[in-house]
């Protein structure tokens, strides 16, 4: 049999473009000769449509386009993901399906039997699990058709009472048919190929497995898709963050390929350059700003939009105070002329005094402090959005996830923004990827990179002076955000107790100004947002 891998980008609810993609894909598939067609989880509605799908309305129109789109396949079966309607008179009313279409009407539902409710994902808020299971026969082949967290129930990390494949492989199927939204961190493609081998070692079965290609707001899937043979090793893999099409022959004993995943870094920086541009380009948005301030965040920020959206439609603004350095006015304005943005300057001296002229009455003769420095964030921030709202353009946000984690960042200031472009790298990451992007050429300002940083909200402020070395800090908020490690867990791997501490305390203090950020682009196992559901008023660690 020949079967086509289809990995594209959907746009959540937009059927049009959907059918359109589906339909397309279809086409090329038969002009290869292909007998069957397989589209990603959700490919219908998009992944993950969230509340949409409590709207009757959204279902319906999955239903329509899924009637619309078995109608080009006289002569070709398609596999694709779609919400459906639970048939039983019990439990939720949908089911999280795989739709089996040929001879231009649905054959067969496959429903997903393993709802995973954890980190970002939340499908039992809407899914109704299936409990019984049957394979496909099509073109003399019995096809086991499997739903993404299905195939990840295995004998040493059970999650969940039952396992499908064990039901199926009593069927004897010649095949497993994995369809997934499996979304990237910078170590799930390992996670992906260990299950994989695991199971085609435990049933001894090829597995065709696809997944989405393509940003959904925080969400970024980074394709990938792969048919793997009963030995466990790859015989065909889609490119990894873009869409692509290729058809696998499963009578013919192909060779092994390397596994053509970019490095880890390389993965970080395309996920993050997609992760912008769909953003953008999902919401019908063409021109992003940003604040220039000299720093290594805004220049990292802006080199990967200029990547993501070309340098025209990236705009930079520096707002330099009278305790900007020099330097760092240097260093943004060669940024701007490395990357080839246009740039604007709008100094905040004279903003900034008649504010704190305006307020005298009521700070009387208290000391200048944080309130101070905050008010120049602000000032900058009302600047930014002033522009962004007269010309339409989205505020990209520069802060990264050990400035997020530590509340070490302005509401309504710094931490404004439609997208956080940075906030899932700590700080000793957004050193290692600016570097790594300096390796061909210099486009960030090597004295960007190396000079110690500052919020310049104050003579001669260095974030020294209120946070722990990077290196240092960074290392105890992974063991705390990332691996869940509790204080005495830490202290006991040899950090000092009294700066675990106040980091933790930071940390957790600070969880109301992350409720108020822009998205996150997520590219670990445990980002701010939607992935980590903390409360803000709470006792522990405190």
């Amino acid at each position: 049999m020949q079967i086509a891998l289809a990995q594209l980008n959907y746009h959540i609810g937009n059927f049009e473009l959907t059918i359109q993609k589906v339909k397309s894909a279809v086409l090329n598939a038969k002009k290869q000769g292909a007998d069957l067609v397989v589209f990603a989880e959700l490919g219908i509605s998009g992944y993950p449509p969230r509340d949409f799908l409590e709207f009757d309305e959204f279902i319906q129109m999955s239903q329509d386009a899924l009637n619309e789109i078995a109608e080009c396949t006289k002569d070709i079966g398609v596999i694709i993901g779609s919400p459906t309607f639970n048939s039983n008179s019990k439990g939720k009313r949908l089911r999280n399906s795989a739709v089996f279409l040929y001879d231009n009407k649905i054959q067969s539902i496959h429903n997903k039997a393993l709802l995973p409710t954890y980190d970002v994902f939340d499908e039992y808020r809407y899914f109704e699990p299936e409990t019984q299971f049957e394979i496909v026969t099509f073109k003399g082949k019995k096809l086991a058709i499997t739903v993404c967290e299905d195939i990840w129930n295995l004998d040493d990390q059970e999650m969940y009472v039952q396992s499908p494949m064990d039901q199926l492989i009593k069927s004897s199927p010649d095949l497993m048919i994995n369809i997934a939204a499996s979304p990237f961190d910078v170590g799930h493609h390992e996670d992906r190929l260990r299950i994989l081998k695991e199971n085609a070692s435990k049933y001894k079965l090829p597995i065709v497995y696809v997944n989405h290609v393509g940003a959904q707001t925080e969400l970024i899937f980074d394709g990938g898709s792969m048919v793997m043979d009963v030995k466990g090793k790859i015989v065909k893999q889609l490119n990894f963050f873009e869409e692509d099409l290729q058809v696998w022959d499963s009578e013919k004993d192909e060779a092994e390929l390397n596994d053509k995943i970019p490095e880890a870094i390389e993965r970080v920086r395309k996920a993050i350059v997609l992760g912008i541009s769909d953003y953008f380009r999902k919401l019908g948005f063409k021109k992003a700003i940003l604040g220039l301030s000299g720093g290594i965040d805004s220049a990292l920020t802006a080199t990967l939009a200029v990547e993501a959206l070309g340098n025209e439609n990236v705009i930079g603004v520096l707002m330099p105070s009278e305790f900007s350095s020099d330097h760092s006015i240097d260093d943004a304005e060669l940024l701007a002329k490395n990357l080839g943005i246009e740039i604007h300057q709008l100094p905040i001296k004279d903003t900034f005094a008649s504010f704190q002229k305006d307020l005298e009455p009521v700070f009387k003769d208290l000391p200048f402090g944080l309130a101070e420095e905050n008010l120049q964030a602000r000032i900058r921030g009302t600047l930014l959005m002033g522009i962004s709202n007269k010309y339409g353009y989205i505020l990209l946000n520069t802060s990264n996830k050990s400035e997020a984690a530590v509340g070490y960042g302005t509401l309504y200031g710094d931490m404004n923004g439609g997208l956080s472009v940075l906030g899932d790298l700590y700080k000793t990451e957004v050193f290692a990827l600016s570097r790594y992007i300096n390796k061909g050429k210099e486009v960030i300002p090597e004295n960007t990179i190396t000079k110690e940083p500052s919020a310049e909200l104050r003579p001669d402020q260095k974030d020294s002076d209120s946070l722990p070395d990077y290196n240092l800090l960074d290392k105890i908020l992974k063991l705390y955000i990332d691996q869940q490690k509790g204080k005495k867990d830490i202290i006991s791997l040899g950090f000092d107790a009294i700066i675990v501490g106040k980091i933790l305390k930071l940390v957790n203090l600070s969880e109301y100004k992350r409720k108020q950020t822009a998205p996150i682009l997520r590219v670990s196992k445990k980002a701010f947002g939607m992935g980590r559901r903390m409360p803000i008023v709470a006792r522990y660690l405190i």
